[in-house]
């Protein structure tokens, strides 16, 4: 490709490219990750789905926090599979926080709240089950993990004590402002936004920035609102078909065993593409490769 357009960095999901001026392109692949595993089976559409969702939120979400978003114009370089499923970013130091925030219990903080009645130090009412909602959203941080890690969920005082308090304070009321708005938009369209994860960066002359994708079905959870019900596992649009055939009987895979995860079934595949595609119909109102009306 040349020296304009070089490979810096992959992720679980993600690979970054450095242009000569110093921006990058980010594209969003169709991997899947579960369990701190990179699954060998990708889930076709997946990336653009993730790519295509990060820009409808960043216009939604720019009068709430800048992000790093540039343009979606690719250099000549690009190679043709990109399209729809890379953008232009300026260039951010990362902050080494992974910061979610919560508006219902489930996954990591349902199995904290039943260990210790918190999560993240954010103390809960007593009797809340798997799917509840919470008496207002909470900012429950976790150090970012590597590939083939698991991220850990931290207190807040450890994320001041890694970045220092004014930053961490800041990310807090980023995350929680983002979320409240991401939710108050997917409920109008039938979509319990339970969770999501943000990343955010800083710029040369301190600006928070908010980075890498936003609401999509990898970093969110959402569940159809017509279904919800505490007391149970919730129907899903993300990447939890995925989960809950690696953790059956039927995958012959068992967490603990050490093993990569098995190749996905074609069946498993297309049902986690659908639900990908439909998370992004419903919440910006077209399938996936139309035009805005």
């Amino acid at each position: 490709m040349g020296d304009a357009l070089r490979h810096v960095h992959s992720g679980k999901v993600r690979d970054l490219y450095a242009l000569d001026d110093g921006r990058l392109v980010v594209v969003a692949s169709d991997r899947v990750s579960a369990y701190d595993h990179v699954l060998e089976t990708p889930v076709p559409d997946k990336g653009r789905v993730l790519t295509q969702l990060s820009l409808w939120w960043f216009e939604r979400l720019a009068d709430v926090v800048p992000n790093h978003l540039l343009t979606t114009d690719l250099p000549a370089e690009a190679p043709p599979e990109w399209a729809g499923r890379a953008m232009v970013c300026e260039r951010l130091q990362m902050f080494p926080v992974e910061c979610v925030a919560r508006g219902y219990l489930t996954g990591s903080g349902l199995a904290d709240y039943r260990a210790t009645g918190q999560v993240c130090g954010n103390p809960l009412p007593p009797g809340l089950e798997d799917g509840s909602a919470l008496p207002e959203p909470i900012f429950t941080p976790a150090t970012k993990a590597a590939v083939g890690e698991h991220d850990e969920n931290v207190s807040f005082e450890a994320v001041e004590r890694a970045i220092g308090a004014p930053v961490a304070a800041e990310l807090r009321r980023l995350t929680l402002a983002v979320y409240r708005v991401g939710e108050q938009i997917a409920r109008e369209r039938g979509i319990v936004l339970a969770d999501t994860k943000l990343e955010f960066g800083a710029r040369p002359d301190g600006t928070v920035v908010l980075g890498d994708e936003v609401l999509t079905p990898d970093s969110s959870r959402f569940w159809p609102a017509d279904s919800w019900q505490p007391g149970r596992p919730q129907r899903s649009f993300d990447k939890q078909y995925v989960r809950d055939w690696l953790t059956s009987p039927a995958s012959g895979w068992r967490r603990d065993s050490g093993e990569p995860p098995p190749p996905l079934p074609d069946d498993v595949v297309q049902r986690t593409r659908e639900r990908y595609l439909e998370a992004y119909a419903r919440i910006t109102g077209r399938p996936l490769g139309t035009v805005a009306p």
